[in-house]
């Protein structure tokens, strides 16, 4: 799907709601084992959240939906690269979308380095008990 095509979705009056009650968030966890700048953190944070949003667009449109029209919530944490690998597998099991992002290695960190997974969007309760634990970054 291009751009202009799925900024006319977002945008587009839709024929059904699909608004879901439960509240709806987005989780960004970082690697904390690279010691990344704040700058490089942030982007790798970007990344993992725009394409969350656009795989949520296909996949689960009316997630994404009340996402969108609940304000978008998000929140950012840190844990170990080996967690983050045990998250992303129990994510997946549990029906979690799950994007990943590896770093092009063109500045502070080796390329191919696992950088940040975004959990969701998703319902808030799902993610809590899968994240619930982690720190703020």
């Amino acid at each position: 799907m291009g751009l202009r095509s799925f900024i006319h979705r977002l945008t587009a009056p839709k024929a059904i709601s699909g608004f879901i009650d439960d509240e709806i968030k987005l989780v960004l966890v970082v690697n904390n084992d690279l010691k990344m700048g704040k700058g490089k953190i942030a982007a790798q944070a970007g990344h993992a959240a725009v394409s969350a949003t656009l795989r949520a667009g296909n996949n689960s449109p009316s997630i994404l939906d009340s996402w969108l029209k609940s304000g978008q919530k998000k929140i950012c944490l840190k844990t170990t690269y080996e967690e983050l690998l045990d998250l992303a597998t129990k994510a997946r099991s549990e029906g979690i979308q799950v994007v990943t992002i590896n770093d092009a290695g063109k500045t502070q960190i080796p390329n191919g380095s696992l950088t940040v997974i975004a959990f969701g969007p998703a319902e808030e309760k799902q993610l809590e008990a899968l994240t619930g634990h982690l720190k703020l970054l």
